[in-house]
């Protein structure tokens, strides 16, 4: 599914990095960052031009060419994995920042990348996420219409248990990010650090 919808000369989620990473990077020590799922590039290379050093990690190399061809763009360096995240390994204590936008993945998926995520980040380290909550069934404006694949506060909370939240909340939000992200939605959004 992915590989076909990504499969146009336009970027379907736009070229702009997600709102939230674009207000709250900073709280991501610097050095290195993995994007979960990142597609075709927008969040990752905005991270890069702010000079981390960044991994997209995507099932689509169509995505990831994608997202090769805007880092070329904009001269920052990006490395790209290929890979299904129920197979990829995040590594122990050695991400700075790992990076989840969007990243709609079946419940019983996300508890096990979760736990990796846990394991993977440095002491000190941080992970920052957005994602709709199933009450974005409501809305129709993005996120798909299976409620399994969506977050809550509450099931962030325990899947990452390890990591200590310096924000987490619910809100209702504009999502504007092309094609598929079209208005107003419900999200929630994370960031836990790691204790060091």
């Amino acid at each position: 599914m992915w590989d076909e919808r990504y499969s146009t000369d336009e970027y379907i989620y736009g070229t702009q990095p997600n709102d939230f990473l674009a207000a709250r990077f900073s709280e991501i020590p610097q050095g290195k960052v993995l994007s979960l799922a990142e597609g075709e590039g927008r969040n990752a290379v905005f991270l890069a031009r702010q000079g981390y050093a960044v991994t997209a990690v995507d099932a689509s190399e169509i995505g990831l060419r994608k997202a090769a061809r805007l880092a070329t763009q904009q001269q920052v360096p990006l490395q790209c994995i290929a890979a299904d995240l129920t197979e990829y390994d995040l590594g122990i204590e050695r991400w700075d920042g790992i990076v989840s936008i969007f990243c709609p993945l079946p419940s019983a998926v996300r508890r096990e990348v979760h736990a990796k995520v846990v394991r993977a980040l440095k002491p000190g380290g941080v992970f920052l996420l957005e994602a709709y909550t199933p009450k974005q069934l409501e809305y129709g404006t993005g996120g798909g219409d299976n409620a399994d694949t969506m977050q809550t506060a509450e099931s962030l909370r325990t899947e990452l248990a390890g990591l200590s939240f310096t924000h987490l909340e619910e809100i209702e939000r504009e999502v504007v990010e092309g094609t598929y992200h079209t208005g107003l939605a419900s999200v929630v959004q994370a960031i836990g650090r790691k204790e060091k």
